[in-house]
């Protein structure tokens, strides 16, 4: 059976994308640390990052940089966060998201949901940054 992610990926369950390419895709938490928090996403179905081919692993991490440079230019924070946990879904995530301090990183204090205008609002600004990148 598909992940959550896969069906996403697939168009089967909306998502709000920032970038897409042959390898991943990226697009916004509908449960936020902050605005513009985004879930770089392997097409490929791998449950464990440890588990990731290492040149996929390589090419996740460039592009969660690629996202993170972009929200550090896109919104008001200090830091860019990156999580790796995946426990809640058997599909590798890399959270990246904007921060101004730790506290940010406590998933028990992220949104518990954001409306459609919200995430259309951080992925208009995430595009604007990225330019032309991520297809």
């Amino acid at each position: 059976m598909p992940t959550l992610f896969t069906r996403i990926i697939d168009g089967e369950i909306p998502g709000t994308f920032v970038w897409q390419d042959e390898q991943c895709v990226a697009f916004l938490s509908i449960n936020p640390l902050a605005p513009g928090h985004t879930l770089v996403v392997p097409r490929r179905e791998v449950d464990h990052w440890i588990d990731l081919p290492p040149n996929l692993a390589r090419h996740l991490l460039d592009v969660a940089q690629t996202i993170g440079q972009a929200q550090m230019s896109a919104f008001d924070c200090e830091r860019i966060g990156l999580i790796i946990a995946g426990y809640e879904i058997p599909h590798t995530h890399l959270h990246v998201f904007p921060s101004t301090n730790m506290a940010q990183f406590n998933f028990a204090r992220a949104a518990p949901s954001v409306t459609q205008e919200e995430l259309d609002d951080a992925a208009g600004r995430l595009r604007a940054a990225l330019g032309s990148g991520g297809g």
